[in-house]
């Protein structure tokens, strides 16, 4: 580039600091038409300087390869508060007057830019959904690039450059996303393209990687398997010139990658990809020293170098100063637009990076080709005559859903090394694991062309995940119930993300993310406690009601409607929480799909009055495990008093639990009485922390006759049954919870507690001496012919 050309680049980069600089502090006269007073500034600064220069001087450069080449290019900003530059470029290129035409590209449009940046009924000072060409919450840092790399999947003519803050770069997610570049196939999927942007420092202490040396720096990424280019300065000019080349360089790179990858004969050898590491100063361009203390290139450019504009003349006075140094006379007209050929270094249409379609996925989604649940169904002839492995049904069920979309390539299933051991392994018969590095002749299930996600990272397959939703695609994500806890600040992120765009026109919906967890509490017995914990629930249920499900299907058929359901389902965060190990099958496909559909119901078949008769008690279930022990507890208490009316609810939506004021699938109040009765004990055997199930029904007629057990934050090694027995949440149990809780059949009831405590005190000398559970609990089998007829 001749230096005509840099001199432009260079001008368009001052007009995006301009802006960046104004939105921090300018309330009015935003284009200094007049000296600047103290009423001009906002009387709150918030708002970050010190990375907005470097991700303002990577757009304009970046403008200019996408015209050029005619890319589809997204920009992932993974500083986290550069929310002025991400909303100063949409501005410049007219992307973001089009989605906001109230503001214009004018003096009077850029007046409402300023104030509302970081501004009581305006917009965040990070990226958010409100920022258009964004994918990624720039709140929380960590995750840019596993959603860079999420974005790239299955996208092949997209490129993500991918800007990675040196502060974000200590972070231990970001840390094991460098390893993102393994699973990342240049024949099928994109390019990513990595900016390390090194400017010295975060809040207020040097980072690491930007006080290590370049060769030990290139070495850490070439050990990671990149080949990374070095631009540094601090000279504009020559600093333009150098990306400008390095640029050039790098996307001759990709293009490369990708014609080799995709021609006839591909040899499949994982390609060294190139990044870039761009050193400048912090704040740059911003003051030097204020008050006689260092801020360009130091830590104190971090948020506000000019802390009191509005209070204190001589502040204002280098406010001022600041950005008069970007001569805004060469950058926009009298009226405020930018100058036109300033302008024409801008993308057109949908190639501008604030309209990329790709940054709003739900513009792409297509809904996915899904199979006949039911032809997959168990055959269940009565109530528990039936074993089965409920997710290995599920694995069937996702392999046919690989099998049918796999032309379309928009579906892909994540987790860390347990689709095996969660019993999908089904989804083998289609598909393989990808693997971009070497392939021994002994590695089973290994292939370059693999949709299949596993690495032992549950942030990397969260991020995977996220980035592959948000650019419109479909997935599920299977975890262990108890280590899924490791990516709750993500699901926080997403959530709220969610919630936002839903409140947004322009933000079309995209596919739901979709948990399978698995291998739970109930059933982590041999791996002991620190395998035990069912507290995602709770966590989620913390979460805005119109996004959250959280469902517990309790037997092969219910997880197979469910997972259909939620694989049809936009804009929500569903969680399954299903076993894998054999078990008792309950409902046929036809009454799965009754229950699931009502979320809660009685089960006939399981009480022992009919459902329009006043019960003296209700026994409820959400979970499998818990099913089946409220339904041996039922069975016992049947035998053992005969003339108790018992009603049996099962509950698989547990959001049906809540209020319908408070969450969308909230039964009535009438229909939940009608169920749980307004003043009947309730023993509710419940999955997880009982605490949830309370916080749930507090609104109910008969809130407090209700009794739950469950998880108490007891385990250890031991036997499935004696895990329930350590908890309460066992038959044995149960019975003894309802009896206590009766106002009759009290003598019949004192002799059958005196049973029930002889059981449990004969179960704990018999599992401490045997390493198993008792014949009658390991065979035991519900008793459906005789539980038929008193449903009946």
């Amino acid at each position: 580039m001749d230096e005509s050309q840099l001199a432009l680049i260079d001008r368009y980069w001052r007009a995006a600091n301009y802006l960046s600089v104004g939105q921090i502090y300018l309330m009015d006269n935003p284009l200094l038409r007049e000296p600047l007073k103290a009423e001009h500034v906002k009387p709150r600064l918030l708002g970050h300087w010190g990375t907005t220069p470097g991700l303002n001087f990577i757009y304009a450069h970046l403008n200019r390869v996408i015209k050029e080449r005619d890319l589809d290019m997204l920009y992932v900003c993974g500083p986290g508060h550069g929310g002025p530059a991400m909303v100063a470029n949409p501005w410049l290129e007219g992307s973001y007057s089009e989605i906001y035409p109230e503001i214009g590209r004018d003096a009077v449009g850029m007046k409402k830019l300023f104030k509302q940046f970081s501004f009581p009924g305006g917009v965040p000072s990070h990226v958010a959904p409100e920022t258009p060409g964004s994918i990624h919450e720039g709140g929380e840092l960590g995750y840019a690039l596993v959603h860079a790399f999420g974005a790239a999947f299955d996208n092949p003519d997209l490129v993500v450059a991918c800007v990675v803050g040196d502060g974000e770069a200590e972070t231990g997610p970001l840390a094991a996303a460098w390893h993102s570049n393994k699973f990342l196939n240049p024949r099928h999927d994109g390019a990513v393209l990595p900016i390390l942007h090194l400017n010295g420092y975060k809040i207020a202490n040097p980072t690491i990687l930007a006080r290590m040396d370049e060769r030990e720096l290139k070495s850490l990424f070439q050990g990671y398997g990149y080949d990374p280019f070095f631009v540094e300065g601090s000279d504009p000019m020559a600093m333009h010139g150098l990306m400008a080349a390095t640029l050039d360089e790098v996307m001759v790179r990709i293009r490369d990658i990708q014609v080799e990858s995709r021609a006839e004969g591909w040899s499949g050898a994982r390609p060294r990809w190139p990044m870039i590491v761009l050193r400048s100063p912090k704040g740059w361009t911003g003051p030097v020293d204020v008050d006689g203390k260092k801020v360009e290139d130091f830590w104190r450019s971090h948020q506000v170098p000019v802390s009191n504009a509005r209070g204190d003349d001589g502040h204002r006075k280098i406010l001022e100063d600041w950005m008069r140094g970007y001569h805004v006379e060469e950058l926009f007209d009298e009226e405020g637009r930018l100058l036109p050929e300033l302008a024409a270094l801008a993308p057109t249409g949908a190639k501008r990076m604030g309209a990329l379609p790709h940054a709003n996925g739900g513009l792409l989604k297509k809904d996915l080709i899904l199979p006949d649940w039911k032809s997959l169904a168990l055959d269940v002839p009565k109530p528990g005559a039936a074993n089965g492995e409920a997710t290995r049904l599920m694995g069937a069920y996702l392999r046919e859903v690989m099998a049918l979309n796999a032309e379309a390539r928009n579906f892909r299933l994540m987790g860390p090394d347990e689709t095996a051991s969660n019993r999908l392994d089904a989804v083998f018969d289609v598909t393989d694991r990808i693997w971009m590095e070497r392939i021994e002749p002994y590695d089973i299930g290994l292939a370059r062309d693999g949709r299949v996600m596993e690495v032992l990272s549950e942030h990397l397959c969260h991020g995977w995940l996220e980035g592959y939703l948000l650019t419109g695609r479909h997935g599920l994500f299977s975890c262990y119930e108890a280590f899924i806890h490791i990516v709750d600040s993500m699901v926080n992120q997403h959530a709220k993300w969610l919630k936002t765009s839903a409140e947004l026109e322009w933000r079309k919906p995209i596919a739901s993310l979709n948990y399978l967890l698995t291998s739970h509490v109930w059933r982590q017995d041999h791996n002991g406690f620190s395998h035990q914990d069912p507290g995602f629930a709770d966590f989620v249920a913390n979460k805005k009601a119109d996004i959250v499900r959280l469902y517990f299907p309790p037997d092969a058929n219910t997880l197979l409607w469910v997972t259909d359901h939620c694989l049809r389902t936009w804009n929500r965060i569903n969680v399954i929480t299903a076993g894998k190990q054999p078990a008792p099958q309950w409902l046929t496909a036809d009454e799965a799909e009754r229950h699931c559909k009502a979320g809660v119901g009685i089960w006939d078949w399981a009480s022992t009055c009919p459902a329009d008769v006043e019960p003296d008690l209700v026994i409820a279930s959400a979970g499998d495990v818990p099913t089946m022990e409220a339904l041996a507890a039922t069975e016992l208490l049947a035998t053992a008093l005969p003339d108790l009316k018992i009603r049996f609810v099962n509950v698989v939506d547990l959001m049906t639990l809540q209020s319908s004021s408070e969450h969308p699938h909230g039964v009535t109040d009438a229909v939940f009485d009608k169920m749980f009765t307004a003043d009947k004990p309730v023993i509710f055997a419940y999955h997880g922390y009982p605490y949830l199930i309370h916080r749930l029904t507090y609104r109910r007629t008969n809130h407090d006759n209700f009794h739950v057990h469950g998880f108490r934050e007891e385990g250890t090694t031991t036997t499935p049954f004696d895990m329930a027995v350590l908890n309460q949440l066992d038959r044995f149990h149960l019975a003894l919870a309802a009896i206590r809780r009766l106002q009759k059949f009290t003598e019949r009831s004192a002799q059958f507690g005196a049973a029930l405590e002889r059981k449990l005190e004969e179960h704990k000398a018999y599992v401490r001496e045997h390493g198993e559970d008792m014949p009658e609990i390991r065979d035991w089998r519900w008793s459906t012919t005789r539980n038929s007829s008193l449903g009946e």
